[in-house]
């Protein structure tokens, strides 16, 4: 009598349902995926074509900062033509105001050995030229790039080893230089230098190479070079030519006391 009221109570077999049910799971799934796919394809298109419109207005700025830097250049370039035609009439005005007898051209000789030294006319002589650059892993690791105080180390050990004048990427090196980061870039006196480094100065070829190589400084890059693997050569030239500084002016002045 059990089993009669359960069939009729229940005529259809529930593993029918459990079966069904198994059936109806799989496609809605599919539905669920397929809605999902839809939706994240709509945000790629969407991202894509934000992307795509943003792209000649980001291209515009970057042309315009180009332009505006390359402006900027141009013009500090100027403002250092008329330093040095400045420079010149100023020599030739001090050279009237002194006179020509036994004292003024004392004072005329020591004002030109200290243009010299200070790096306010430019020289020309024997020395070294010493071309560093990046590793060639430095996209992938910060470390293996020239850094400023790379260019300040190198620029004092030469100064070290009785150098006369140096120049980096042919920007006369002074008492007043500052070599710095700015960004990604190394600048001397503000402006933006372009790998690889070149750095040349004159001084006594006998001696000049071999008290640099010998010092802290050439022992740091030989440690660059070893280690970190950068480019770091260093040759005697027979003749260099330094231009000068367009930033050195005269700052102070005073009678000179006997």
């Amino acid at each position: 009598m059990d089993l009669l009221n359960q069939i009729i109570r229940e005529p259809v077999d529930p593993d029918y349902a459990v079966a069904a049910a198994l059936e109806r799971g799989p496609a809605r799934r599919r539905w669920t995926l397929g809605l999902l796919a839809v939706i994240i394809g709509a945000l790629f298109a969407v991202a894509a074509l934000q992307t795509t419109r943003a792209a000649p207005a980001l291209q515009l700025e970057r042309t315009e900062l180009i332009n505006r830097v390359q402006n900027a250049e141009r013009e500090q370039d100027q403002l250092r033509g008329r330093v040095t035609s400045l420079t010149q009439e100023i020599a030739t005005l001090r050279a009237a105001a002194l006179g020509d007898d036994d004292a003024a051209r004392s004072v005329e000789t020591r004002i030109d050995a200290l243009d010299a030294v200070v790096g306010n006319v430019g020289v020309a002589g024997p020395g070294v030229l010493i071309v560093v650059d990046d590793s060639p892993s430095a996209t992938a690791d910060a470390r293996d790039r020239v850094l400023d105080i790379d260019l300040q180390v190198l620029a004092n050990g030469l100064w070290e080893a009785d150098a006369e004048a140096i120049s980096i990427n042919g920007h006369r090196l002074s008492n007043l230089t500052a070599i710095r980061s700015a960004g990604d870039a190394i600048t001397v006196n503000y402006r933006s230098l372009t790998r690889p480094y070149r750095i040349e100065a004159i001084g006594d070829l006998r001696t000049l190479q071999a008290r640099f190589v010998e010092s802290s400084a050439g022992a740091w890059w030989n440690d660059l070079a070893q280690n970190r693997q950068m480019r770091y050569e260093i040759s005697d030239v027979k003749q260099l030519d330094l231009a000068a500084d367009p930033g050195m002016v005269l700052r102070h002045a005073g009678r000179a006391t006997s």
